[in-house]
């Protein structure tokens, strides 16, 4: 296949520009600088480029402004502009073109879901509250909008991304190496979790099989409370996991980035289940260890 990935170069792209090339696929790379297989490209000032598009099979959209930094007025507006006008504006240089891509798979997130306690979410469930489903909510109507085009789209509702390299995982892991970690906010609220190779496997499947239509959550088949994760993480590093942090001083150091963590989402992978999607690490040990680099026999 020919394929196009935006924010090839972040944690995730990086990893699914490796896969797709791993597996013979040309990739072309469409980020703000231009170099190499990289095309340049500015997602809030301009349609994206038709260099970039013309006569690809598919397109992975996964560029965005982190979410995982202290939420001030000034990023709230780059958050939801890099997700909302970035995406509309990918979808008008796909609608430029005369030879137009099969499929487009962007990501979303469970923040779509809002705080819902022990809710079982599914991909039938309402969006939820507060500012960041707004923001998915908005991003998502953007993406299906290539729909309109011919395409098919997918979105995927990715929950919280257990790697060591980034993402919430990265940032759990040195207080929890001191032996300070523990459980936030009293520790029951639901967290969705994905090992990254399964994501990556969600993004190629989305590309190849047009079942993976419309919003799928790209979570591990068995959500864990907050405690549950902290005691799992301490049993992966060998260090206790006792030390609850309380979610004041989350809001207090974070503001209302706090709420990633503090959030309940019980998510759940229902349509991917019923494709038969396999997953790779749907134990939250197995997907802890191969996350800290420690797969255990018979896992990759």
């Amino acid at each position: 296949m020919r394929v196009t990935v935006t924010g090839g170069s972040g944690l995730i792209g990086g990893r699914v520009v490796a896969a797709l090339r791993a597996r013979g696929d040309e990739v072309t790379i469409l980020g703000r600088s231009g170099s190499g297989s990289s095309v340049g490209w500015d997602p809030l000032a301009r349609p994206a480029p038709a260099a970039a598009l013309e006569g690809r099979d598919g397109v992975i959209h996964l560029a965005g402004e982190p979410i995982a930094q202290r939420w001030t007025p000034a990023v709230r507006e780059a958050i939801r502009a890099s997700r909302t006008t970035g995406t509309a504006n990918l979808v008008a240089g796909i609608e430029a073109l005369s030879e137009r891509p099969r499929v487009l798979v962007s990501a979303s997130a469970v923040g779509y879901y809002g705080d819902r306690g022990d809710e079982l979410l599914t991909e039938a469930s309402a969006p939820g509250d507060g500012w960041l489903a707004a923001v998915c909510v908005e991003w998502e109507r953007a993406a299906l909008a290539a729909r309109e085009l011919g395409l098919g789209v997918c979105v995927l509702r990715t929950g919280v991304v257990l790697d060591r390299h980034g993402g919430a995982l990265a940032k759990m892991m040195p207080p929890f190496r001191l032996g300070v970690g523990g459980p936030v906010a009293g520790g029951r609220q639901y967290v969705s979790w994905i090992a990254v190779a399964d994501l990556v496997a969600f993004y190629l499947a989305a590309l190849d099989d047009s079942r993976y239509d419309g919003p799928l959550n790209a979570t591990a088949p068995a959500p864990v409370t907050n405690a549950e994760l902290s005691r799992a993480l301490g049993r992966a590093l060998r260090r206790p996991a006792v030390l609850p942090i309380p979610g004041a001083a989350l809001k207090l150091l974070y503001g209302g980035m706090a709420e990633i963590v503090t959030d309940s989402q019980n998510a759940v992978p229902a349509r991917a289940l019923e494709f038969g999607h396999r997953f790779e690490h749907p134990e939250l040990a197995d997907a802890l260890a191969y996350a800290l680099g420690r797969a255990r026999p018979g896992v990759s």
